[in-house]
Protein backbone atom coordinates (compact mmCIF):
# COMPACT_ATOMS: atom_id res chain seq x y z
CA UNK A 1 0.00 0.00 0.00
CA UNK A 2 1.12 3.64 -0.55
CA UNK A 3 1.23 5.43 2.91
CA UNK A 4 1.63 9.15 3.29
CA UNK A 5 4.12 10.46 5.49
CA UNK A 6 3.22 12.98 8.17
CA UNK A 7 5.68 15.81 7.62
CA UNK A 8 6.79 17.03 11.51
CA UNK A 9 5.44 20.08 12.50
CA UNK A 10 2.37 19.87 9.70
CA UNK A 11 -1.08 18.51 10.03
CA UNK A 12 -1.15 15.64 7.24
CA UNK A 13 -2.03 15.79 3.81
CA UNK A 14 -5.53 15.13 2.84
CA UNK A 15 -6.64 12.51 0.61
CA UNK A 16 -9.66 10.74 0.33
CA UNK A 17 -10.11 6.83 1.95
CA UNK A 18 -10.00 4.35 -0.36
CA UNK A 19 -12.44 1.35 -0.37
CA UNK A 20 -11.10 -1.59 0.69
CA UNK A 21 -12.08 -5.29 0.05
CA UNK A 22 -12.51 -5.63 3.76
CA UNK A 23 -14.74 -2.92 4.22
CA UNK A 24 -16.60 -2.76 0.84
CA UNK A 25 -16.22 -5.89 -1.22
CA UNK A 26 -13.63 -3.62 -3.53
CA UNK A 27 -10.09 -4.29 -4.26
CA UNK A 28 -7.57 -1.88 -2.45
CA UNK A 29 -7.28 0.79 -5.72
CA UNK A 30 -3.86 0.87 -7.20
CA UNK A 31 -1.22 3.15 -6.23
CA UNK A 32 -1.49 6.82 -8.50
CA UNK A 33 1.16 7.10 -11.44
CA UNK A 34 1.61 10.79 -10.31
CA UNK A 35 0.43 12.91 -7.66
CA UNK A 36 -1.91 16.32 -8.01
CA UNK A 37 -1.44 19.00 -5.40
CA UNK A 38 -3.44 21.36 -5.00
CA UNK A 39 -4.36 24.13 -2.59
CA UNK A 40 -7.19 23.55 -0.82
CA UNK A 41 -10.53 20.95 -1.32
CA UNK A 42 -12.32 23.77 -2.81
CA UNK A 43 -10.22 23.47 -5.60
CA UNK A 44 -10.07 19.52 -5.84
CA UNK A 45 -13.99 19.57 -6.09
CA UNK A 46 -13.32 22.35 -8.99
CA UNK A 47 -10.83 20.03 -10.99
CA UNK A 48 -12.52 16.72 -10.14
CA UNK A 49 -16.04 18.19 -11.57
CA UNK A 50 -13.51 19.27 -14.56
CA UNK A 51 -12.64 16.09 -15.06
CA UNK A 52 -16.15 14.18 -14.49
CA UNK A 53 -17.33 16.30 -17.38
CA UNK A 54 -15.21 14.70 -20.14
CA UNK A 55 -15.46 11.09 -18.24
CA UNK A 56 -16.31 9.43 -14.70
CA UNK A 57 -12.72 6.95 -15.37
CA UNK A 58 -10.91 10.00 -15.49
CA UNK A 59 -12.83 11.73 -12.21
CA UNK A 60 -11.97 8.96 -10.73
CA UNK A 61 -8.27 8.66 -11.34
CA UNK A 62 -7.89 12.54 -10.45
CA UNK A 63 -9.51 11.90 -7.01
CA UNK A 64 -7.10 9.14 -6.07
CA UNK A 65 -4.39 11.68 -7.23
CA UNK A 66 -5.05 14.16 -5.56
CA UNK A 67 -3.86 15.84 -2.22
CA UNK A 68 -4.35 18.81 -0.57
CA UNK A 69 -1.50 21.17 0.38
CA UNK A 70 -3.90 23.06 2.99
CA UNK A 71 -3.12 26.81 1.50
CA UNK A 72 -0.28 27.53 -1.31
CA UNK A 73 2.93 25.45 -0.20
CA UNK A 74 4.60 24.73 -3.33
CA UNK A 75 7.57 24.01 -0.74
CA UNK A 76 5.61 21.11 1.18
CA UNK A 77 4.48 19.76 -1.77
CA UNK A 78 8.05 19.47 -2.96
CA UNK A 79 8.93 17.85 0.34
CA UNK A 80 6.29 15.25 0.32
CA UNK A 81 7.00 14.17 -3.63
CA UNK A 82 10.91 13.69 -2.48
CA UNK A 83 9.54 11.28 0.86
CA UNK A 84 7.18 9.69 -1.60
CA UNK A 85 9.78 8.94 -4.52
CA UNK A 86 11.79 7.38 -2.40
CA UNK A 87 9.28 4.21 -2.57
CA UNK A 88 8.63 4.90 -5.95
CA UNK A 89 11.81 7.13 -7.58
CA UNK A 90 9.59 7.34 -10.64
CA UNK A 91 6.73 9.49 -9.51
CA UNK A 92 6.06 12.65 -10.74
CA UNK A 93 4.02 15.70 -9.38
CA UNK A 94 1.84 18.73 -10.80
CA UNK A 95 1.21 21.14 -8.36
CA UNK A 96 -1.87 23.74 -9.12
CA UNK A 97 -1.26 27.43 -7.08
CA UNK A 98 -3.80 30.34 -7.61
CA UNK A 99 -1.82 33.70 -8.87
CA UNK A 100 -3.36 35.70 -6.18
CA UNK A 101 -1.45 38.37 -5.56
CA UNK A 102 1.92 36.40 -6.61
CA UNK A 103 3.65 38.13 -9.15
CA UNK A 104 3.63 35.69 -12.19
CA UNK A 105 5.65 32.62 -12.21
CA UNK A 106 6.92 30.33 -15.59
CA UNK A 107 5.66 26.77 -15.43
CA UNK A 108 8.66 25.05 -13.22
CA UNK A 109 9.86 21.88 -12.92
CA UNK A 110 12.12 20.53 -10.05
CA UNK A 111 12.86 16.93 -9.13
CA UNK A 112 10.11 15.66 -10.77
CA UNK A 113 7.55 18.43 -9.18
CA UNK A 114 6.17 20.66 -12.40
CA UNK A 115 4.53 23.69 -10.73
CA UNK A 116 1.58 25.43 -12.51
CA UNK A 117 0.31 28.53 -11.37
CA UNK A 118 -3.48 30.01 -13.10
CA UNK A 119 -3.14 33.09 -14.87
CA UNK A 120 -6.06 34.66 -13.36
CA UNK A 121 -6.05 35.20 -9.88
CA UNK A 122 -8.42 32.57 -8.62
CA UNK A 123 -9.46 29.26 -10.00
CA UNK A 124 -13.20 30.30 -9.06
CA UNK A 125 -12.08 32.77 -12.64
CA UNK A 126 -12.74 29.87 -14.41
CA UNK A 127 -16.13 28.44 -13.85
CA UNK A 128 -17.77 32.16 -14.99
CA UNK A 129 -20.07 30.21 -17.25
CA UNK A 130 -23.84 31.05 -16.73
CA UNK A 131 -25.89 28.49 -18.15
CA UNK A 132 -23.34 25.65 -16.09
CA UNK A 133 -24.37 27.58 -12.72
CA UNK A 134 -27.90 27.88 -13.91
CA UNK A 135 -27.15 23.87 -14.45
CA UNK A 136 -25.24 23.47 -11.20
CA UNK A 137 -28.21 25.17 -9.53
CA UNK A 138 -31.50 23.04 -11.53
CA UNK A 139 -33.10 26.04 -12.90
CA UNK A 140 -34.95 26.10 -15.95
CA UNK A 141 -34.89 30.21 -16.16
CA UNK A 142 -38.13 30.41 -18.39
CA UNK A 143 -36.93 33.85 -19.51
CA UNK A 144 -33.91 34.15 -19.00
CA UNK A 145 -33.11 36.50 -15.77
CA UNK A 146 -30.49 34.11 -14.14
CA UNK A 147 -28.64 33.92 -17.44
CA UNK A 148 -28.50 37.48 -18.73
CA UNK A 149 -28.04 38.84 -14.53
CA UNK A 150 -25.07 36.34 -14.55
CA UNK A 151 -23.79 37.64 -17.89
CA UNK A 152 -23.97 41.31 -16.46
CA UNK A 153 -22.16 40.53 -13.56
CA UNK A 154 -19.21 38.62 -15.50
CA UNK A 155 -16.29 40.42 -17.34
CA UNK A 156 -16.61 39.57 -20.99
CA UNK A 157 -15.28 36.40 -22.07
CA UNK A 158 -12.64 38.26 -24.45
CA UNK A 159 -11.97 40.83 -21.72
CA UNK A 160 -8.62 39.07 -20.20
CA UNK A 161 -7.46 41.99 -18.13
CA UNK A 162 -10.71 42.02 -16.56
CA UNK A 163 -10.86 38.31 -16.05
CA UNK A 164 -7.29 38.30 -14.74
CA UNK A 165 -7.93 40.59 -12.02
CA UNK A 166 -11.33 39.30 -10.85
CA UNK A 167 -11.50 38.53 -7.27
CA UNK A 168 -14.14 35.73 -8.31
CA UNK A 169 -12.87 33.94 -4.88
CA UNK A 170 -15.15 36.55 -3.44
CA UNK A 171 -17.84 36.58 -6.33
CA UNK A 172 -18.29 33.35 -6.06
CA UNK A 173 -18.57 32.76 -2.26
CA UNK A 174 -20.94 31.74 0.49
CA UNK A 175 -21.08 35.75 0.82
CA UNK A 176 -21.00 37.00 -2.81
CA UNK A 177 -23.38 38.76 -5.02
CA UNK A 178 -24.37 35.17 -7.09
CA UNK A 179 -25.10 33.47 -4.05
CA UNK A 180 -27.49 36.36 -2.64
CA UNK A 181 -29.22 36.51 -6.15
CA UNK A 182 -29.53 32.51 -6.00
CA UNK A 183 -30.68 32.65 -1.93
CA UNK A 184 -27.77 29.96 -0.95
CA UNK A 185 -24.08 29.06 -1.60
CA UNK A 186 -22.84 28.25 -5.11
CA UNK A 187 -21.69 24.44 -5.20
CA UNK A 188 -18.73 25.25 -7.31
CA UNK A 189 -17.96 21.46 -7.56
CA UNK A 190 -21.03 20.77 -9.57
CA UNK A 191 -20.80 24.44 -11.54
CA UNK A 192 -17.46 22.59 -12.88
CA UNK A 193 -18.91 19.51 -13.26
CA UNK A 194 -21.81 20.92 -15.09
CA UNK A 195 -19.73 22.73 -17.67
CA UNK A 196 -19.50 21.32 -21.30
CA UNK A 197 -15.80 20.42 -22.15
CA UNK A 198 -15.92 22.88 -25.59
CA UNK A 199 -16.85 25.64 -23.08
CA UNK A 200 -13.69 25.11 -20.56
CA UNK A 201 -11.43 27.79 -20.89
CA UNK A 202 -8.12 27.18 -22.98
CA UNK A 203 -5.76 26.97 -19.09
CA UNK A 204 -8.59 24.29 -18.02
CA UNK A 205 -8.27 22.38 -21.29
CA UNK A 206 -3.98 22.46 -21.34
CA UNK A 207 -4.67 21.32 -17.35
CA UNK A 208 -6.68 18.22 -18.13
CA UNK A 209 -4.36 17.00 -20.99
CA UNK A 210 -1.37 17.78 -18.78
CA UNK A 211 -3.03 15.68 -16.41
CA UNK A 212 -4.26 12.32 -18.12
CA UNK A 213 -0.79 12.81 -19.51
CA UNK A 214 0.49 12.53 -15.55
CA UNK A 215 -1.66 9.71 -14.87
CA UNK A 216 -1.57 7.45 -17.88
CA UNK A 217 -5.18 8.03 -19.28
CA UNK A 218 -5.30 9.20 -23.29
CA UNK A 219 -5.80 12.16 -24.32
CA UNK A 220 -9.04 13.87 -23.07
CA UNK A 221 -12.27 13.96 -25.03
CA UNK A 222 -15.66 15.27 -24.46
CA UNK A 223 -18.14 12.61 -23.50
CA UNK A 224 -21.26 13.07 -26.14
CA UNK A 225 -24.45 13.04 -24.31
CA UNK A 226 -28.23 13.69 -25.25
CA UNK A 227 -29.73 16.63 -23.30
CA UNK A 228 -33.14 17.52 -23.09
CA UNK A 229 -33.74 20.89 -24.69
CA UNK A 230 -34.69 22.73 -21.45
CA UNK A 231 -30.88 21.92 -20.77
Amino acid sequence: MFYLPVLAGEPPLSRRPRRTRQASGYEPRKRPPGILFVEGAGDRAIIEGWARSVSPRFERSVRAATIILGGRQPARARRHLQEARQENPGLRGLCILDRDVVADADPEETDGLEIRTWQRRHIESYLLDPEAIRRAFRRRDHDGRLVRFLTDLFPAADDARALRELHAKTLLGPNGRVAAELGRAVPLGRVARAMRPEHHPAEVRQLLVRLATLLGHATPKPVVTLRRPTE
